[in-house]
Order: structure tokens, then C-alpha cells, then sequence
């Protein structure tokens, strides 16, 4: 294996693995890489002293052959066409693996927010949104939120786009509740991990009441995820954020740290357990190690420390190729991220569809909906994983793939 190889994205060498895996035809393979639309445009706004900045924006329709474009928005100064464009792609796949009737979108502006007010983000927010709004649609392609957006951008987005074409709530997803937001929506990701942790205990034998678990990362996902797998009798003997880890060998006291956490947004300062930082926190003994925070944090240099039976890979690409391949010859699985957190797109599906129909669920029924989800796309990748003896990576983009390439074939060309 040459080091280009092995420092190549995970998700590019799955897709690659599958295609073969599948014996599908490089003439479709390459279609289905293919974006549909790349646009980029400028964002021209006023600053709040009454000067005019300019900013480039970005959205990505890689393919609708099972619906409409799908992805979220991120504001980040790194935000590039290239990493829309790597993100678009994974949408189709992740939306296809859930079998949600979704094609795979992404888009987002390079911007520090930080560096801007409230005011001029609203300013920022709706001039891209008039920008895009020629490719966009509520049946055409359906933004949402990601990295540095919330509720409140998409409540923006959605006041921006009615304004031209009349009340259309469906146009968005990750709304606040008040504009048509769903019920679930918040915990959606983390459920889904949990969901995902547990159905993993029962394909590798891990008793899920005893078992202990540690989570880097306690945003809103980890957060979130440690609530629910709290709730089904698990232990949380660490987790971690920016301001490093926390650790107690007899379990953290979940639903304390989680309300000190919602308040004060660290951990810092909880008076739990005892301080320990991100090398040691990975290296710790457990059944379910959860990267839900950077991307590759498990890396060939930290990769043999690992002391866990189970890696669930909670946030975007936490596990390298090189590491990856590593736990594969320890038979340590890895659940990836597009199983694993694919709750948020699908409760923001059961969103779009309760726009849609102008008509609202409750709670139970979106959590519900979301378990039987969750569940079945879990069981499927694992019959592939088992029937070609190969990492539940390669078999989930096996399980996507075939489906957008026959939804291809069916609509021709």
C-alpha cells in the first residue's frame, strides 16, 4: 500500500471497494460520481457600519435519481467547492443507505461567524439564499443545517425563500418548532447513535446493560448520545470536549453532566470525575469507543493505543483508512459514520414530509419511525458485511450504492 493510498479519505477507498464488491460497470460508477450542478456565487452584504463585504458561497447537487437533492449548510472559513463537494457526494450514499427518498446535496459560505454580528449573519444568511434560490425547491433541493448553523439560519432561509414564492416551510429542514419544525429533530443524531450502539451489542455479544462506553466529544451529538445510552442502563465511564476529558471508572452521573453541559456548554467545571486528556481518554479500556467530535482522531499514530471492543463512529470521518485497516486485522469493528449518524437526515425527511402534508407528528411517532429506520438500514449493512466478509464500511456504501445504480438503470437516460 503506497502512503498516497493510505492517506486518502476512507469514504473514496469504500466507495472504490464496493464498486467492486458489486461488479458494477466503471461507465455507471462514474456517472454516479459525477455532480449533477456545481454553483458558486457571491454573497455581497452590508456590515453593520454600512460598509459592503463580499464572501463566496457555495451549493453542490451531486444526484437526484431517488429524489430531491438533500444536504445541509455549514459557514466555515474553510468551506472550499472541493468539500462541498466531497459532502454533496456522501449525502447521496447516506440518504440511499436509509432508503430515504432523498438525492445527496451540500452547500455552505466561507466565513468565520464568529467574526460577524447577528444582524449582518441574518444579512449573510439571506443574501445566499436568494443566490441559490433559482436551483432550489422544496421538491427540488432541500437545505438544512451543519457546521455553524442552527434552527434560527433555516427559520432565515425559509422567511427568505416565502417571501418570493409564498409560505413554503417544506423548503428547509432543522427549522425552530414555531416555523414548521419537527418534533425529535434536536436529539435526531444522537438517538440514532445510541440506537446504533445497541444493535451492535447484540450482533457481537456485548451485554448493552454492562457494558462501558466512552465518548469524545460532547456536543450535541455526544451529548445526546450519552443521554439515550444512559437511559438503557449503559455505563459512561468518560467523555470530552474542547476543554478536554472527564473520567470516572464507576459510571458519570449522565443526566447531571448533560444539564450542566445544556446550561454552561462545557464540561468544564461539572465536579465530575477526574480530569484526563484526549490520548489518555481514547486509550481507555471499554466495550464502545464513540469519536463524536473530530475528524480523524484515530489515526495510525493513536490507532494501537485503542483499548475497545467496538468503535462507533459518531462524527465525520474519525477513523482513517490506515487506522481503519489496522482494527480490521485486530477484529475490532468500526460502524461508520454514514450508519451511525444518519438519525439527523432522517428526521429531517419525517420534517419535510410533515410540511408537506401540513400536518404534524408527535414526539413518539418521530422517535418511533426513527428507531424502525435506524434498525433496518443497521440489520442490512450487517447481512452484507457477514454474507461477503467484509468491514460494515464497505458493506453500507455496498447497501447505498446498489440502490442509486438501479433507480439509475430504471429511469434510463
Amino acid at each position: 500500500m503506497t502512503n498516497k493510498t493510505s492517506s486518502v479519505n476512507p469514504t473514496t477507498i469504500a466507495y472504490q471497494k464496493a464498486i467492486e464488491h458489486l461488479g458494477l460497470k466503471r461507465n455507471i460508477a462514474n456517472a454516479l460520481e459525477m455532480p449533477d450542478r456545481e454553483l458558486t456565487v457571491e454573497v455581497a452584504f452590508k456590515r453593520d457600519n454600512g460598509e459592503v463585504a463580499s464572501l463566496l458561497g457555495f451549493r453542490v447537487q451531486h444526484n437526484n435519481t431517488r429524489g430531491p437533492f438533500k444536504g445541509g449548510i455549514r459557514y466555515h472559513h474553510h468551506v472550499d467547492l472541493a468539500e462541498v463537494r466531497s459532502l454533496a457526494t456522501l449525502m447521496t450514499w447516506k440518504t440511499a443507505l436509509l432508503d430515504i427518498p432523498y438525492g445527496g446535496g451540500k452547500g455552505g459560505i466561507a466565513v468565520n461567524p464568529k467574526e460577524y454580528t447577528i444582524h449582518e449573519l441574518e444579512r449573510i444568511s439571506r443574501k445566499f439564499f436568494r443566490a441559490i434560490d433559482p436551483i432550489i425547491g422544496p421538491n427540488i433541493d432541500i437545505p438544512a443545517p451543519d457546521v455553524n448553523t442552527n434552527a434560527q439560519v433555516m427559520g432565515w432561509f425559509m422567511d427568505e425563500y416565502s417571501q418570493a414564492h409564498g409560505y413554503t416551510p417544506a423548503i428547509v429542514t432543522g427549522k425552530p418548532i414555531e416555523l414548521g419544525g419537527s418534533e425529535g429533530r434536536e436529539h435526531a443524531t444522537g438517538k440514532g447513535t445510541a440506537i446504533t450502539v445497541r444493535e451492535s451489542a447484540k450482533k457481537w455479544n456485548i451485554d448493552l446493560e454492562s457494558s462501558e462506553i466512552v465518548i469524545q466529544g460532547f456536543g450535541n451529538v455526544g451529548s445526546f448520545t450519552a443521554k439515550f445510552l444512559d437511559e438503557y442502563g449503559c455505563k459512561i465511564i468518560a467523555v470530552s470536549d474542547v476543554s478536554g476529558g472527564i473520567y470516572n471508572p464507576d459510571g458519570l452521573d449522565i443526566p447531571s453532566l448533560f444539564e450542566y453541559n445544556r446550561k454552561n456548554r462545557t464540561i468544564d467545571g461539572c465536579g465530575q470525575g477526574k480530569k484526563i486528556n484526549n490520548e489518555k481518554l481514547l486509550a481507555l479500556k471499554c466495550d464502545f469507543l464513540i469519536p463524536a467530535a473530530l475528524g480523524s482522531a484515530i489515526h495510525k499514530d493513536n490507532v494501537d493505543s485503542l483499548n475497545c471492543r467496538v468503535v462507533i463512529e459518531a462524527a465525520n470521518g474519525p477513523v482513517t483508512y490506515k487506522a481503519a485497516e489496522i482494527l480490521w486485522k485486530k477484529h475490532i469493528p468500526i460502524i461508520p459514520d454514514i450508519l451511525t449518524n444518519a438519525g439527523g437526515v432522517t428526521v429531517s425527511y419525517f420534517e419535510w414530509v410533515q410540511n408537506l402534508q401540513q400536518f404534524k407528528w408527535e414526539l413518539e411517532e418521530v422517535d418511533s419511525k426513527l428507531e424502525a429506520k435506524m434498525v433496518k438500514a443497521f440489520n442490512e449493512v450487517y447481512e452484507v458485511k457477514v454474507e461477503k466478509k467484509i468491514p460494515m464500511r464497505i458493506a453500507s456504501f455496498m447497501v447505498a450504492i446498489s440502490r442509486v445504480s438501479r433507480s439509475y438503470s430504471l429511469r434510463g437516460t
